[in-house]
């Protein structure tokens, strides 16, 4: 398939192995996109047995190019407006235009208690820092582009949560962040549709990426046991709770956001879609 043959996709968050951003990027590629990558780790490393040797935003490139079509991979915190402006004006130098922008950057917490009476103010201004106000600095950036070329039919897709719907005891920062995700992908779809382009957002349940790594790790500590026995413990148990049976990966999550970022989706713009496997339904 060639649904994306000329059009060029920056996709932010892009650098983990096994992160949303990487599957993105990739199936946009054998698709026919030309794709930026960008993060703020040029290298992220992944807790993953197997994974040591992960090249990053190089890596990233490297399978884009395999497949013969061009990329460049952007250091770049999409927290930091000079930097988020500075990336977009290299991928512009670049390819010229962005007729896609998807942001799948994103942190958790590293303490998983992050009930309001005893959450750390610091780790909340940088959740909300990193997950809502970096997700509006490059969308800023990348919709003054596309209404400055009248691109109609351009898309931006952001990554959200089933934590931005529903309200979780001991998830304060991460939760509210989410939900704030939301709020933009509505606000921003209703401003940019006149000019036929269109917002999403998807809202994944449990997916098994590298953002819970740390925590993971931490967790794994505390119990003297390996990160592969608690990470596949964890991922049972959270897999039992799933009507579906299991937990989503990326490329499951690639799968939808393709269809959203696709002349298929035209007619859809300021919704933010479960993506739980049953788990979560409205």
């Amino acid at each position: 398939m060639e649904r994306f043959k000329g059009k060029i996709a920056f996709v932010m968050g892009a650098a983990s192995k096994r992160g949303m951003g990487h599957a993105i990027a990739v199936r946009l590629a054998k698709e026919g996109a030309d794709v930026i990558v960008a993060d703020k780790y040029e290298a992220p490393k992944s807790l993953y047995s197997g994974d040591e040797q992960w090249k990053g935003l190089k890596g990233v490139v490297e399978e884009i190019e395999s497949v013969g079509r061009k990329a460049i991979g952007i250091k770049a915190d999409v927290s930091v407006s000079t930097d988020v402006n500075r990336a977009v004006q290299t991928a512009l130098s670049h390819f010229g235009k962005i007729d896609i922008m998807i942001n799948c950057a994103a942190i958790v917490p590293t303490n998983s208690e992050q009930y309001v009476v005893v959450m750390d103010e610091d780790e909340w201004e940088h959740v909300l820092a990193v997950n809502v106000t970096g997700s509006m600095l490059i969308a800023k950036a990348v919709a003054k582009h596309m209404l400055d070329r009248n691109a109609a039919g351009s898309k931006i897709l952001f990554i959200s949560s089933i934590s931005g719907k529903k309200g979780t005891a001991g998830g304060a920062a991460y939760g509210v962040s989410k939900f704030g995700v939301i709020g933009l992908t509505q606000v921003l779809a209703l401003e940019l549709a006149p000019y036929k382009i269109n917002v999403n957002a998807i809202c994944p349940g449990s997916i098994m990426t590298n953002i819970q790594d740390e925590r993971f790790k931490l967790r794994a500590k505390s119990m003297s046991i390996s990160m592969d026995e608690y990470r596949a413990q964890r991922f049972s148990e959270m897999a039992a709770r799933i009507p579906l049976g299991r937990m989503g990966t990326a490329d499951d999550v690639a799968n939808l956001a393709l269809f959203l970022v696709s002349s298929h989706a035209d007619y859809m713009t300021g919704q933010s879609i479960n993506f739980t496997g049953g788990l979560w339904m409205t």
